[in-house]
């Protein structure tokens, strides 16, 4: 069976399958899970295109990680066959813990259990299967491997995940800020002393693609609509939690009900648990929310309606933390027009915080490579006086509260 599949790709066109591992990888349940994850969560619902799947981004990262590898070996960096392997099915597998609407997950239905930890047990999972051919992959994953520029491709501040996603996100969203040029970012890569730098050449491209991180986590991943949404996810799924724990029959897939019945953490996250874990989806909760919007629980229906019908409620943005008295005024506003509780009022009422912080100085920066041999920061090399600006983090403070009586 011809294993060097081409798929065709909105963003960059052909992209070829490198390897045989790679198309088993690829044709794995546990991957083809990730054709049923949104890449972006709950942002279609401010952005009508954003319905590509986390399936989409990995093969593109893969596509983008082919062609570091060839720049890098053009430029003489010695990369062998193993760590070529290891690289795109790290790459490739980076992703595949993430739960239903991606990032919503982690806060509700597992206790601080990351996205991260859960791909960790897949790769490893993976590895009994194949033979102990993802152990190379799975060191790289955890940046244990003694070349630490394969580390940073994976995970970095300049790594094939942010390149593929900013690209693909402003693409299906319409947002154009964020259309970075991945493939000149890419050509001006070089490694000096085992670690990833950015050819001078290539200064302007590393300015735009901070600059556009900066201006997508403003303008789509932090919107207040879509925060709005997944915060309203996260209570619905917390608040089913709570009904089932109180013996209240609730309808669901046998996933979602195994995570409502048990309390899973990292310690008891086994086996059994990650097989369950991988037959949950977004489908599962969208179905269980078409479900739940007419159960008796007053909470648990408003919620499950407010986002099927997108009728969610009104955020405000503030750029001081948000006083008591005024949350509570809401609170008090929801309480005496339902005769609810004040608990279950607060499933409606909130307040949290979001920040923003294009480039972390202190964390594995983006290094320039000089003409001279001299290496620095790009804070330091860039002639453009909001970088460093970029590098603080801003944050702003919000409330969420229903437009009207529910």
């Amino acid at each position: 069976m011809n294993k060097l599949k081409i798929l065709n790709d909105p963003i960059y066109g052909f992209i070829t399958i490198p390897n045989s591992l790679i198309f088993d990888l690829i044709q794995h349940k546990y991957f083809q899970r990730l054709r049923r994850i949104t890449q972006m969560g709950m942002s279609y619902l401010v952005y009508p295109g954003a319905h590509h799947t986390r399936f989409h981004h990995a093969i593109g990262c893969v596509h983008l990680m082919q062609q570091a590898v060839n720049v890098l070996r053009f430029k003489g960096v010695t990369i062998s066959e193993e760590e070529e392997k290891g690289l795109y099915a790290a790459i490739l597998l980076h992703d595949i813990g993430h739960g239903p609407f991606s990032h919503a997950m982690e806060h509700s239905i597992v206790n601080d259990v990351s996205h991260e930890d859960i791909s960790l047990l897949f790769m490893e999972q993976l590895n009994k299967e194949f033979n102990g051919s993802l152990t190379l992959a799975i060191q790289i994953f955890k940046g244990k491997y003694h070349r630490k520029f394969m580390c940073q491709l994976i995970s970095g501040q300049l790594d094939m995940d942010r390149a593929d996603y900013l690209k693909r996100d402003s693409f299906y969203t319409g947002v154009a800020e964020g259309n970075i040029n991945s493939e000149r970012l890419i050509t001006m890569l070089h490694v000096v002393n085992d670690e990833l730098v950015v050819e001078e050449k290539g200064i302007y491209s590393v300015e735009k693609f901070i600059v556009a991180r900066r201006l997508m986590y403003w303008q789509v991943y932090l919107h207040k609509t879509g925060l709005a949404a997944e915060q309203l996810l996260i209570r619905v799924l917390k608040r089913a939690k709570e009904l089932h724990n109180n013996e209240t029959t609730l309808e669901a897939s046998k996933a979602l009900l195994f995570f409502l019945e048990n309390k899973i953490s990292i310690d008891n996250f086994n086996n059994e648990t990650l097989d369950v874990f991988s037959q949950l989806d977004d489908y599962d909760i969208i179905s269980a929310m078409k479900n739940w919007q007419h159960h008796s629980d007053f909470v648990l229906s408003h919620l499950s309606k407010m986002i099927i019908n997108r009728d969610l409620l009104k955020v405000k943005l503030k750029k001081k933390v948000i006083k008591k008295q005024n949350l509570e005024k809401h609170i008090q506003n929801l309480i005496n027009a339902h005769d609810i509780n004040e608990d279950e009022a607060k499933y409606f009422v909130f307040t949290g915080e979001i920040s923003n912080q294009a480039y972390q100085l202190k964390h594995q920066g983006i290094n320039i490579l000089h003409k001279s041999g001299k290496i620095e920061d790009i804070v330091k090399a860039s002639d453009q006086l909001n970088l460093k600006a970029l590098s603080k983090p801003v944050t702003k403070y919000y409330i969420c509260y229903p437009k009207e009586t529910l």
